[in-house]
């Protein structure tokens, strides 16, 4: 299992909402590049960037600062948050992103979705954030229409190899991670799942790792010191 070390991006620094609140931030670090600096050190190969600005407003604000942090770092690199354009994704792809993950676009407009896949295939990931059983969207803002598990059916049946689950509720509560979900989910697809919101203890990375999960995201727990980085990286394996 892979561990992604996530950094939450709003004008340039490195943030935490809590439960997707942006009234409730957390400032880490004024420089993104400087905490992955220590993400590497610690033996991360991956990280996870999310455009929390772009996320909400649909646009790409700290573009230059991602494209920074994959320039400072050279680690595998996956962005979402605003990308809702095949202009966009051409440009994080040209600029070295080695995956850009799609959320609001891809419950909005699954033809756009669709080409993204044909065009760039693995490169291409879809953020499934649940909120009360549905698929929200608009930085967490708006709960659409699709139940969560219907939409990842719909996913895999696009050809979408990647996703990246979400349960809200437990995102930045550091209240441990839903289990239950992560195990329902790797049991009924055959998909690549990364697993995110809550992960909040070595426990929850070895759970993680014996449910067949392709990746678990390490947010405020690494910012709080509630999980060695180094440690859970290991545990992962």
């Amino acid at each position: 299992m892979i561990i992604f070390p996530a950094i939450d991006i709003i004008d340039g620094k490195a943030v935490r909402l809590y439960k997707g609140d942006y009234e409730q931030m957390t400032v880490y670090n004024e420089d993104p590049t400087a905490v992955v600096r220590d993400f590497k050190a610690q033996g991360a190969t991956h990280v996870h960037l999310v455009d929390l600005e772009g996320a909400k407003n649909g646009d790409t604000p700290n573009f230059q600062t991602v494209c920074r942090i994959k320039d400072e770092c050279g680690l595998f690199c996956e962005i979402g948050g605003g990308i809702r354009s095949m202009e966009v994704i051409d440009r994080y792809v040209a600029a070295g992103i080695d995956r850009v993950i799609l959320g609001t676009a891809a419950v909005k407009d699954p033809e756009f979705l669709e080409a993204a896949v044909e065009k760039y295939g693995e490169k291409i990931a879809v953020g499934i954030d649940i909120k009360d059983g549905f698929v929200a969207i608009k930085g967490w803002t708006e709960k659409s229409e699709f139940e969560a598990f219907a939409f990842c059916e719909r996913m895999e049946k696009l050809g979408v190899s990647t996703l990246i689950c979400t349960d809200i509720s437990k995102d930045g509560a550091m209240q441990g991670t839903n289990h239950e979900l992560y195990r329902r989910l790797s049991e009924k697809f055959s998909l690549n799942i990364t697993a995110s919101g809550g992960v909040s203890s070595i426990d929850d990375v070895a759970r993680l790792r014996t449910q067949n999960i392709y990746g678990a995201i390490i947010g405020k727990a690494y910012y709080t010191g509630d999980i060695n980085l180094a440690e859970a990286i290991e545990v992962a394996k």
